[in-house]
């Protein structure tokens, strides 16, 4: 694993950071603007970042128990059996490690970009569905962002009373997050600001922060693959977009019999995008 200095993060090292960003898109399912978008806002696409007042550390800010319970989930999937298989539940529902040098390799995790997007990438995945199932229809971005914000329960009771009553202020349902954050849940003139006000803002800050670094479209939007607006293909260090751009091209030829379909290289769903891994896997891919 490497860490990447904070005052590094632009250039190739920038394109990196993309570039593993793009690659838990594609293995996920999850739409690429969002995960750049939620990078961008959380540490300024930083993998070494870390919050002053909280636990959260990495590209994504995952607080400890965040990390642990996602690793614990998902990280076999992605080649790190030997964190999930160490991370246990005690009686009172805390995650723990029991070896202290186990513990913080894994909590160093974080740190490393590769790791940090697939986990925030899974981690999206999983409201994206609970989200979906509770209000009965398609999730944003900026639903997962809430999701991020607020917690999983937050951020379902949030959308409801959204859907519901858009113009009740935020901080009459959320006293404890907005005490903590004042400045989304109160004006300058320290008005208290409606629950669509604030979805609104974290839409425009998701956009802001995606924009930034080389975003395609919008990180607030549809996650489904036609609201992708197109492909997303990314060069690795030193190449070009266009010789990237053949190179994919020309693997779909090769994959598809010659079949020139470009159109292909849409953002995949979960199901297909695992499949296409493990097809890739057995191929030497």
């Amino acid at each position: 694993m490497s860490v990447i200095p904070i005052d590094k993060a632009n250039g190739a090292v920038r394109g990196t950071i993309q570039s593993a960003i793009a690659l838990a898109s594609a293995r996920t399912g999850v739409d690429f603007n969002y995960l750049l978008g939620q990078a961008q806002v959380e540490s300024g696409l930083r993998p070494d970042a870390k919050a002053g007042t909280s636990s959260a550390s990495g590209l994504y800010q995952f607080i400890e128990q965040s990390w642990l319970s996602v690793v614990k989930k998902h990280g076999a999937e992605h080649g790190l059996g030997w964190a999930a298989e160490n991370i246990t539940q005690g009686a009172n529902g805390r995650l723990t490690v029991n070896d202290p040098g186990t513990r913080r390799a894994i909590l160093a995790l974080r740190n490393d970009p590769n790791a940090a997007s697939l986990m925030a990438a899974e981690h999206a995945a999983d409201n994206k569905v609970s989200i979906e199932d509770s209000l009965g229809r398609t999730a944003t971005g900026t639903d997962l962002y809430m999701a991020h914000f607020l917690g999983l329960g937050g951020a379902r009771s949030f959308l409801k009373n959204l859907q519901a009553n858009p113009d009740q202020a935020g901080a009459a349902l959320f006293p404890a997050a907005a005490r903590a954050n004042r400045n989304i849940f109160y004006s300058e003139g320290g008005q208290p600001r409606s629950l669509s006000d604030i979805y609104d803002r974290f839409s425009a800050k998701l956009d802001r922060g995606a924009a930034a670094v080389g975003a395609t479209g919008l990180a607030s939007g549809g996650l489904s693959p036609s609201d992708s607006g197109g492909a997303e293909i990314i060069p690795g260090n030193g190449e070009s977009k266009s010789g990237a751009t053949r190179w994919a091209q020309a693997t779909l030829d090769q994959l598809q019999g010659g079949v020139n379909r470009a159109e292909s290289l849409l953002r995949p769903t979960p199901d297909t995008a695992r499949l296409a891994y493990l097809l890739l896997a057995r191929l030497g891919g």
